[in-house]
């Protein structure tokens, strides 16, 4: 197995993180290549070349110079070696081409359905005026129960002769007529220029992307303009087509429109919807009130999905290239049909470590739509374009720690391709360097490091590739709502699942010895959430799955009859970890228990893969229960370490030690062909010396300054760069030293350590723990030198963060 380890430590450049590279600023050729060749040098082997505020009107979008300096970057990539995703539109949201599909074609301009309320007397006759552009949909007579509410049974649809409704109101209720018209949304794009920004008055106009001749205009324009240029790149060099987050009526649309399009009331009909229905769009109907407004945004989605993601679908298809990109909410799974690499965002620390922001909520959601999507399709690649706006205390306040752990969190749920949000091509002034802030590469302090980071994203990405997750659990889902209250008790006790959509469940999936098939997952146990939305074609499905052996637990109310025969009902999402059968519960088994693991057990190459991730803010030190027979070993994706695992055998059943540090990780490769290597002997011990280091420092060639922040020191409050710490230990006996261990204490943010001139090594979150080499020590006077880098937002932003060597800083040595 030595070409899997190879493979892991070195994996190819496929697996490369693919970052935004903002385009921002004034573009020359040899700025573009030189930037391309930094990002190389830090292991960054792919780019999403992505037009952004800030570009100068000279550069016009798609011109013949725009496509030169697009070719300048296309072509160096490709004679690094490098990949490229082009973006399909000038800034976001997708779909517009920077304004110029309406600017030919007013009527392509994003549509929307507004609806008007006239109430009622006893006789009524209504003049509908419409503006230029607008269309008469339908009018309505609705009794009211309250301001907000009607009696839909009783919604009466009226005929318009001559732009004229009348009704004359059988009794003496509450009447209302309601007048549904198309009109146009107003909505715009951000813009690549300044003055082409949300509310300012160059807004590109945003395009109706229901109507696919818009949409068939929008690709002519951009995606066959990119080709023309560099179509000898595609399908080598050039390997997607980033579409991003589609907005229907545009930024900035007028309120309280529903998406629509020209002709859009036969589509609905057709689709099993009610012309009487459009009313519980705005009103509360009763209970029928969220089931016509599913059933609404369900017939929107198919006809963007047709009109849009299809078309797109099949051009970059026909181009031997991918689709890639996110729909313009966390939980879409069901847009991400069409897409070859499906995708998702993670953005505006909406997911972050602190505040069970990680499991709770529709954005927590994100991870796994984009890789259950791809799982569930056959699909290679997924991708998240992450970081963007993730920061805390600022806008630039992210830390590298941080960082992290969005890697891992992605990367745990089956994430495999990341996309950094983002790298700037300038940060030269505040336009740039506050738009969607911070720079998570070139221009933020921790770029001389990056290469670590870029590395590990490889070697994750590659397991996580071609790799099946070994779960029975599957979650129901609908295509636009992904459950998260139900997976959160999963998450922390460690059992795996996968999101299911009902309609793949439907058609994709068949049942076989008890069990589900779908792709290459195979699942013995179905959890829904939400029993209410679940229609017949389902639950007929349900139970035959129940017959042939399956299970399904659902959660529901005490006091509401199952709606599926035959299955087990929960009360409280607590509960689902328990009522799981024991099979499921002990595929990975962890002791102590702990909230805050994470953990994905993987099948690739016909190998089985352990990957544990530490989500949570205290280091866990424990074991795990291995459930197969074999030699273990432990590799490292941060450091590239490898080493054998002694297991311990605990009754019949071997078990391995689990340390997973604070914003760290850890692979375990399981070899069910080889022996495991057991250890029964008695662990040796040791005499330990421990050396206190908090006094006496140097710090910048200054003497005797105290462990405290750089906020205390005069002129530094707003400083972002590296402070240089030195200091003395004397160490009397050499001979019997075998482990020597560096504990900085509390440290804001980065330190490079050395001793004696000897690099030990980098640290960027805590513990800020090493393991110092004693090779690298002498017998007497030892020095330490640690470079402290703090965080770039007291610069950008005038924050004012804590930074420096806190302490309290010792060394542990260790000896036979």
């Amino acid at each position: 197995m030595d070409s899997l380890q190879q493979q892991f430590l070195h994996p190819p450049e496929e697996f490369t993180p693919i970052p935004f590279w903002f385009w921002n600023d004034d573009l020359t050729k040899e700025e573009i290549t030189r930037q391309i060749n930094d990002f190389y040098d830090k292991g960054v082997t792919g780019f999403v070349l992505h037009p952004r505020i800030g570009v100068p009107e000279e550069i016009v979008y798609l011109s013949d110079y725009f496509m030169e300096l697009v070719q300048t970057a296309v072509e160096e990539a490709k004679r690094l070696g490098m990949l490229v995703i082009l973006y399909d539109e000038a800034m976001y949201p997708s779909g517009s081409a920077k304004g110029l599909v309406v600017k030919d074609n007013p009527e392509y301009a994003s549509r929307g359905l507004k609806m008007i309320e006239y109430p009622c007397n006893r006789d009524n006759e209504i003049n509908i005026d419409l503006l230029e552009g607008d269309s008469f949909v339908s009018a309505q007579a609705v009794k009211k129960l309250s301001l907000e509410a009607i009696d839909s049974s009783t919604s009466l649809v009226l005929d318009c002769v001559n732009g004229r409704v009348s009704f004359r109101t059988p009794d003496d209720d509450n009447w209302s007529i309601l007048v549904f018209i198309e009109t146009y949304s107003g909505g715009n794009i951000r813009g690549i220029h300044f003055g082409e920004d949300d509310g300012e008055e160059n807004a590109p106009a945003s395009a109706d992307l229901l109507n696919p001749d818009a949409v068939a205009k929008f690709i002519r324009i951009t995606h066959d303009r990119y080709y023309e240029k560099l179509k000898s790149y595609f399908g080598n060099t050039v390997i997607a087509m980033f579409t991003d987050e589609p907005d229907i009526l545009g930024r900035g649309s007028a309120r309280d429109l529903k998406p629509w399009t020209r002709d859009f009331l036969s589509f609905y009909k057709q689709h099993g919807n009610v012309e009487e229905h459009l009313a519980s769009l705005w009103f509360d109907a009763g209970d029928e009130t969220e089931t016509n407004r599913r059933n609404y945004r369900k017939t929107v989605n198919k006809r963007l999905t047709e009109a849009y993601y299809k078309q797109i679908s099949d051009w970059c298809t026909s181009h031997d290239i991918a689709l890639t990109g996110h729909p313009a909410r966390s939980d879409d799974i069901g847009l991400l049909d069409h897409f070859q690499i499906p995708g998702q965002d993670v953005v505006w620390r909406w997911v972050a470590p602190e505040d069970g922001k990680a499991l709770e909520g529709e954005h927590s959601t994100a991870g796994k739509c984009s890789a259950d999507a791809a799982r569930h399709r056959g699909r290679r690649r997924n991708l998240n374009e992450f970081l963007g706006v993730c920061s805390k205390e600022s806008p630039w306040a992210l830390t590298p720690g941080d960082m992290k752990w969005y890697i891992d969190w992605l990367l745990v749920r089956g994430v495999n391709l990341l996309s950094p949000h983002a790298f700037y091509y300038s940060i030269d002034g505040e336009r740039r360097s506050h738009e969607r802030p911070p720079d998570v590469g070139p221009n933020n302090l921790w770029w001389p490091y990056y290469k670590q980071f870029a590395q590990y994203m490889k070697r994750l990405s590659w397991l996580m590739t071609d790799s099946t997750n070994q779960t029975a659990v599957a979650i129901l889902c609908v295509e636009d709502h992904l459950p998260w209250k139900i997976v959160k008790p999963l998450f922390e006790n460690q059992v795996e699942f996968n999101y299911l959509e009902e309609t793949l469940f439907l058609s994709s999936s068949y049942l076989r010895d008890g069990k589900l098939e779908i792709a290459s997952q195979s699942y013995q146990t179905m959890v829904i959430e939400d029993t209410s939305k679940l229609e017949s074609a389902v639950i007929d499905k349900l139970e035959n799955f129940l017959q042939s052996g399956g299970e399904v637990v659902v959660l529901t109310d005490e006091h509401e009859p199952l709606p599926v025969n035959g299955a087990k009902a929960i009360q409280r999402p607590e509960d689902i970890v328990d009522t799981l059968s024991q099979i499921h519960r002990e595929e990975v088994a962890i002791s102590p228990a702990s909230k805050g693991i994470r953990v994905s057990k993987i099948v690739k190459d016909c190998q089985l893969f352990y990957f544990f991730v530490n989500e949570g803010e205290e280091n866990y030190e424990g074991t795990f229960r291995l459930k197969e027979e074999g030699s273990v070993e432990k590799w490292d994706a941060w450091t590239g370490e490898i080493e054998q695992v002694t297991l311990q055998r605990q009754s019949s059943e071997l078990v391995a030690p689990l340390i997973v540090e604070r914003r760290s990780s850890i692979v375990y490769w399981v070899d069910t062909n080889q022996m495991p290597l057991i250890n029964e002997a008695v662990i040796p011990s040791f005499r330990t010396e421990i050396l206190e280091l908090n006094h006496n420092w140097i710090i910048d060639n200054k003497r005797n300054l105290s462990l405290e922040s750089w906020l205390h020191w005069d002129g530094m409050e707003s400083f972002s760069g590296t402070v240089i710490y030195e200091n003395q230990f004397t160490i009397e006996e050499m001979n019997s030293i075998t482990r020597v261990y560096l504990d900085l204490g509390e440290v804001y943010e980065i330190v490079k350590v050395s001793v004696n001139e000897h690099e030990v090594g980098v640290k960027m979150w805590a513990p800020y723990r090493l393991e110092v080499n004693p090779a690298y020590l002498i017998k007497g006077v030892n020095k330490l030198t640690v470079d402290v880098t703090n965080n770039r937002a007291n610069e950008m932003d005038d924050a004012r963060l804590t930074s420096g060597l806190l302490g309290t800083v010792s060394l542990r040595i260790c000896y036979k």
